[in-house]
C-alpha cells in the first residue's frame, strides 16, 4: 500500500519516480533532451459543472501546446454532455469501469506526475473550521507536512499558517476563462444582479443573497437576480416564500454564462469559505463589482470588490442599494475589477505552469520553485536561477 500511497495527492503535485526516472544530473538540458516527454496526468471526477472541472480544462488545452508534455486525463465519471471542451491531443481515461483502477492506470501508462484535482485548489484550512471537524483536519495537514510539494491558492495560507507548519507549499493562480483583451465589459447600465455557481450547496449561501433582494426591491423595483445554477428545492421555497418570483431568476446550469454577465452591474458572493473563485475572476474581467462576505484572504478579494463582515442580510441589500443607485460608484469599481485582471494573463500563468511541472519533474525543492513562480518576471527569475545552477532549462 505504502508504494501507491506516494500516488494519492491532496492539494498539491507529486513527482512519481517509479517507472521512467530520469537521472538526477543537474546538466540535464530539457531544451537538448526533447525527445522524452514527461507524461502528467489530471485526476479529477468530471469535466463538467464546476470550478474545478473548468480549471482542469482550461489548464490541459494550454498545456497541450507545450513541447514538453504528454497529457492525460483520468475522471472516475464517464464523458458527459455538455463538458468543457479538451483539446484532441490529450488521452481521455475513464474509471466508470469498475474494473478500471487509478493506480493501474497509473502504472500502465507510465505516468511522470499526477494533479489530483478532488481536493487540489479547491479546499482551504477555514473550511475545515466551518465544519467542526478538527481530528480530520489535524490529519489532513500532517498528510501535507509529509509531501513534498502543495500548491495553494491562498496567500494567507502559503505564505504565513503553512510556513509556520512546516507545510511545504507552492502559490500560484488559477488561469482564467476567458482572455482579457476577447471581452467586452459589461456597460453597466441595468439593474440587474447575477449570483453564480453550485446553489444546492450550503457553503455558497444563496439564500443570503436571496434574502437581501426583500429590502433591495423596496428601495429598486426593477431590480432583478439571476441565479446561475441548477435548480434547488430550497431555493424556489425561499423565493415563492418572500414572493420574490418576479424578481429573482433561477437560470440553471450555463457552461457559457457569458451573455448574462454582459447584462449584469452586480455581483453577490455569499460563499462562507472558498479558494479561489473563479466566478469572481469571470465578473472582474467583465467589469462587473462584486460583494463578498467576509472572504478577505482570498487572492482576487481586492478591487472592484466591498467586503461585508456580518451575517445580516440587511448589510447585504444595503451595500447593494448603494453600488446599484450610484451610477460614478457603480463604474468606478468596474473599472477596478477589470482592470485588477491585467496582470492576471494565461499565457504568464501557463508559463509558471510549465516551469512548475518541468521543476516538479527535475525534483527541485518547493522553496526554489516558488522562487521561480514569484512574480510576472518569470523569464527573467529563469535565467537568474540558471546562472546560480538552480536549474538548467528554460522555456524559450
Amino acid at each position: 500500500m505504502y508504494k501507491y500511497k506516494r500516488y494519492i495527492i491532496l492539494l498539491l503535485i507529486f513527482a512519481i519516480v517509479s517507472i521512467f526516472k530520469i537521472n538526477n544530473h543537474s546538466s540535464w538540458n530539457y531544451a537538448r533532451h526533447s525527445l522524452y516527454k514527461i507524461r502528467v496526468a489530471f485526476y479529477t471526477n468530471s469535466l463538467k459543472n464546476g470550478g474545478v472541472e473548468r480549471v482542469t480544462s482550461i489548464l490541459l488545452n494550454y498545456l497541450s501546446k507545450k513541447k514538453y508534455f504528454i497529457l492525460y486525463l483520468i475522471t472516475y465519471k464517464p464523458r458527459l454532455n455538455d463538458e468543457y471542451p479538451l483539446s484532441n491531443n490529450i488521452i481521455r481515461i475513464s474509471l466508470s469501469n469498475h474494473k478500471r483502477n487509478l493506480f493501474k492506470e497509473i502504472k500502465k501508462e507510465k505516468i511522470d506526475i499526477l494533479i489530483y484535482n478532488l481536493y487540489y485548489n479547491h479546499s482551504s484550512y477555514f473550511l475545515w473550521l466551518f465544519y467542526h471537524i478538527y481530528n480530520f483536519e489535524k490529519s489532513i495537514y500532517m498528510e501535507y507536512k509529509n509531501c513534498k510539494y502543495i500548491l495553494s491558492l491562498i496567500p494567507l495560507e502559503n505564505d504565513y499558517l503553512f510556513r509556520i507548519w512546516g507545510i511545504k507549499s507552492i502559490f500560484i493562480n488559477n488561469p482564467t476563462t476567458y482572455e482579457y483583451d476577447s471581452v467586452i465589459p459589461s456597460n453597466l447600465s441595468t439593474k440587474n444582479i447575477i449570483m453564480i455557481g453550485r446553489g444546492n450547496d450550503p457553503t455558497k449561501r444563496f439564500e443570503f443573497g436571496i434574502l437581501a433582494m426583500k429590502d433591495i426591491i423596496k428601495e429598486i423595483p426593477d431590480c432583478k437576480m439571476n441565479i446561475i445554477s441548477e435548480s434547488s428545492n430550497k431555493l424556489q421555497n425561499l423565493i415563492k416564500t418572500l414572493n420574490l418570483n418576479k424578481f429573482i431568476k433561477i437560470i440553471g446550469y450555463q457552461k457559457n454564462p457569458e451573455s448574462f454577465f454582459k447584462n449584469a452591474s452586480l455581483h453577490i458572493f455569499p460563499s462562507i469559505c472558498d479558494t479561489y473563485p473563479m466566478v469572481i475572476s469571470e465578473t472582474k474581467i467583465f467589469g462587473i463589482p462584486t460583494i463578498i462576505c467576509g472572504l478577505d484572504y482570498l487572492a482576487l478579494a481586492k478591487n472592484g470588490t466591498v467586503i461585508i463582515y456580518d451575517n445580516n442580510p440587511n448589510s447585504l441589500a444595503k451595500e447593494a442599494i448603494k453600488i446599484l443607485n450610484d451610477e460614478k460608484y457603480r463604474k468606478k469599481l468596474g473599472i477596478e475589477a477589470r482592470e485588477s485582471m491585467k496582470a492576471i494573463k494565461n499565457d504568464l500563468i501557463i508559463n509558471k505552469w510549465t516551469s512548475l511541472l518541468l521543476s516538479v519533474y527535475k525534483g527541485i525543492d518547493a522553496f526554489s520553485i516558488q522562487y521561480l513562480l514569484n512574480d510576472e518576471h518569470i523569464l527573467i527569475k529563469q535565467k537568474e536561477a540558471i546562472k546560480k545552477g538552480l536549474i538548467s532549462f528554460d522555456l524559450n
